[in-house]
């Protein structure tokens, strides 16, 4: 018999999506290839989605679905045939108190020995039922700690697959260039103001940072370059990434920090 083939889920979709977009844009380029390998992590996060549906099913599910469909459907009819049961041995009770004549009286009393008699019956076929549900709920209880095994599996696959991503992504980041300030590194692809660690920009200070740069490289090649090259450093505004861009490229990057 053929089988039905299984439906993607939605985290699937998606990773075909990206992986069809990353094609398009280029594998050999940055961001078609990043758009590739994130694809295939959201399938393999669709796949792991399915696996522990499917676990919570069989494991918790399904028996859940078993014994209210079987035994607690059982349980909540005996118990509606109890409560009227009960109704009737109230009526009997009422009828036999208000008899006036002796055959009434008798006649009333016959009835109530017959509603009290059925009324304990079916209290005792609903009292076995309801001590049954007692010792399913060590079953249940096996069935709880199955679906939670699943979701632990379910969330470090899910874990271990998104950092294996990350590290991924990471390596394959372009390098930014990076300048020392107060001795400590900075990223200038954040941009300005360029800051530490050490430093804080409050809303209401602006500080006004500088680059020095010390006599490394050749003169008359920039003028930035040409005013580093005299015989004492010189320092200078950091206005925007253009001024870094150039005062680092005509300078030795061991001998550069900003002040």
């Amino acid at each position: 018999e053929k089988q039905k083939p299984k439906r993607l889920s939605n985290l699937e979709y998606l990773g075909l999506d990206m992986i069809e977009a990353g094609g398009e844009f280029g594998q050999d380029g940055p961001y078609g290839s990043a758009l590739i390998k994130v694809g295939q992590a959201q399938q393999k996060l669709g796949s792991c989605e399915r696996d522990f549906i499917g676990s919570a099913g069989m494991c918790f599910i399904q028996p859940l679905k078993k014994f209210l469909d079987g035994e607690m459907k059982t349980i909540t009819k005996e118990k509606g045939i109890l409560e009227s049961k009960r109704l009737d041995l109230d009526a009997c009770k009422n009828r036999a108190r208000k008899a006036r004549s002796m055959i009434g009286q008798q006649t009333a009393e016959r009835d109530l020995r017959v509603a009290q008699s059925e009324f304990d019956r079916q209290a005792e076929i609903t009292k076995l039922l309801l001590e049954g549900i007692s010792t399913t709920q060590a079953t249940h209880l096996r069935h709880l700690h199955s679906l939670v095994e699943a979701q632990v599996r379910y969330y470090g696959q899910c874990n271990k697959i998104m950092s294996d991503l990350q590290r991924e992504l990471v390596s394959m980041r372009p390098p930014t260039p990076r300048l020392r300030v107060n001795s400590e590194d900075i990223d200038l692809a954040c941009g300005p103001p360029y800051l530490s660690k050490s430093q804080t920009l409050d809303s209401s200070q602006h500080y006004q940072q500088t680059i020095t740069l010390h006599p490394a490289c050749s003169s008359g090649r920039t003028k930035a370059c040409s005013i580093a090259s005299s015989s004492a450093p010189e320092t200078f505004s950091i206005i925007d990434d253009s001024i870094i861009a150039a005062l680092v490229a005509e300078s030795d990057p061991n001998d550069v920090s900003v002040l």
